[in-house]
């Protein structure tokens, strides 16, 4: 069994999304990051950091309980416990995971970044709004040029496309682009959109 422990966040919904496209039972626990729960002593025996998502497979390598934090090694680790939406070698693999490195490092970041500067900074600051609105432009151009030719990130659905879905779908909460601008993307968020356990991904926790 999995424990999941996530809240209603881009990065809580890739872990939920990779459970339900794996079909693997999972148990869900809130952690209220509005209550700043993700401090309490038992959820930094999880996950240090103090971030979500995380989760206990109780039955991981060997039979042994393992902890797994961070949403790119969680959406690795499912992958290679179900032998799905990763290629085990060679360039396919490799094209997955930089694709995956790409959200990790600069789609989630940015686009948090511009949310926070349009959103919840105290004051408005011109120079953040900008900087971060364009660089969520920048890299919907990156994004919308790689699907071009392709139907997802990494030619199949794969973990890319689950770590890069529930952050570019805030696009219009975010504000600030234009996503006619960008047909390729616009496209292939209605395909993702589309897949049931992206559904009912999205709607974790309840």
């Amino acid at each position: 069994m999995i424990r999941l422990y996530t809240w209603k966040t881009p990065n809580g919904r890739k872990a939920s999304i990779m459970l339900e496209e794996c079909g693997l039972p999972y148990e869900t626990h809130p952690v209220n990051i509005g209550r700043d729960e993700q401090f309490a002593p038992e959820f930094l025996k999880i996950n240090p950091n103090n971030k979500i998502p995380a989760i206990v497979d109780t039955e991981g390598p060997g039979g042994r309980e393992i902890t797994v934090f961070e949403s790119g090694a969680i959406l690795t680790y499912l992958a290679e416990k179900t032998g799905r939406f990763l290629p085990k070698d060679g360039a396919a693999r490799y094209d997955v995971l930089q694709w995956l490195n790409w959200q990790m490092g600069g789609l989630g970041p940015m686009l948090g970044q511009a949310n926070h500067f349009r959103h919840a900074a105290p004051e408005k600051i011109e120079y953040g709004i900008k900087r971060y609105t364009d660089e969520m432009n920048r890299l919907f151009r990156v994004m919308d040029g790689r699907l071009s030719d392709r139907e997802f990130l990494a030619g199949e659905y794969s973990i890319a496309d689950i770590a890069c879905y529930p952050w570019a779908d805030r696009w219009q909460a975010i504000g600030g682009l234009d996503i006619a601008a960008y047909p390729n993307v616009k496209r292939w968020l209605a395909t993702v959109a589309a897949r049931p356990a992206v559904q009912r991904g999205m709607t974790v926790p309840a």
